[in-house]
């Protein structure tokens, strides 16, 4: 009898669905890029997963984040989360952690517990203070560059962070890597250049769109999966 994992299973072997099904992940940042790492390795038979976030779900948010709905409006991120990982599989083990990660706030999470960290957040001191708890604990990381105010999603890709160009935020990131002795990390970018926001506000908020964040949340998703489905002992 085929379950909900069956086709996944056709791809990667039992063996690995076994390996999955045994993976803690911890998605920092669950908005319209991590909203979609979420869904991703829920679907994919991630057996445990820890949201960290602190923001409510808006109005706004409904243009880009999969877990955003008129149903949604109001609640903690990390919530509307947890609610849809468990109605697409009731076996998965969540840990909500309603905060920002912030340098001031890393110590109530021991990286050690995951088998892969995803930095999905858009703070350069929360990203850096990530990157550095996971390296420090041995643990892959992969980090979500800038997303915002871009209209290609083919031009994602991953790569090295001293590999990036383009990217204000990667930019911001190669500087404050090499500072801190950080001699690589993965990343998902866009060789897209920015769009000026179309608003009249002295301090204009990003503009996003449907099909962006998403992509580069799936790219995340996969690269994720595809290591932690791999044997390491073959």
């Amino acid at each position: 009898m085929p379950d909900q994992f069956s086709r996944t299973q056709l791809v990667y072997g039992e063996e690995a669905m076994g390996r999955l099904a045994a993976s803690r992940v911890a998605v920092f940042g669950i908005g319209g890029v991590g909203g979609y790492v979420v869904e991703a390795l829920a679907r994919s038979g991630i057996g445990a997963l820890d949201l960290i976030d602190k923001d409510k779900v808006s109005l706004s948010n409904i243009n880009r984040q999969i877990i955003a709905t008129r149903k949604t409006v109001g609640k903690d991120k990390v919530d509307a989360a947890e609610e849809r990982i468990h109605e697409i599989n009731p076996d998965c083990e969540v840990r909500a952690y309603k905060t920002f990660f912030l340098p001031e706030t890393q110590d109530q999470f021991d990286f050690h517990e995951y088998d892969y960290v995803v930095d999905a957040i858009d703070t350069v001191t929360g990203k850096l203070a990530i990157i550095e708890k996971a390296k420090a604990a041995q643990v892959p990381v992969i980090s979500s560059m800038g997303a915002g105010n871009k209209v290609k999603p083919a031009l994602f890709e991953v790569a090295d962070i001293y590999e990036t160009s383009v990217c204000p935020l990667a930019r911001v990131m190669r500087h404050e890597c090499r500072k801190r002795g950080i001699d690589s990390l993965k990343v998902v970018y866009s060789r897209e250049e920015p769009r000026r926001p179309k608003s009249t506000e002295r301090k204009a908020v990003p503009g996003s769109t449907a099909f962006v964040p998403s992509v580069a949340g799936l790219i995340i998703a996969g690269e994720v999966i595809n290591y932690l489905a791999k044997d390491k002992n073959a």
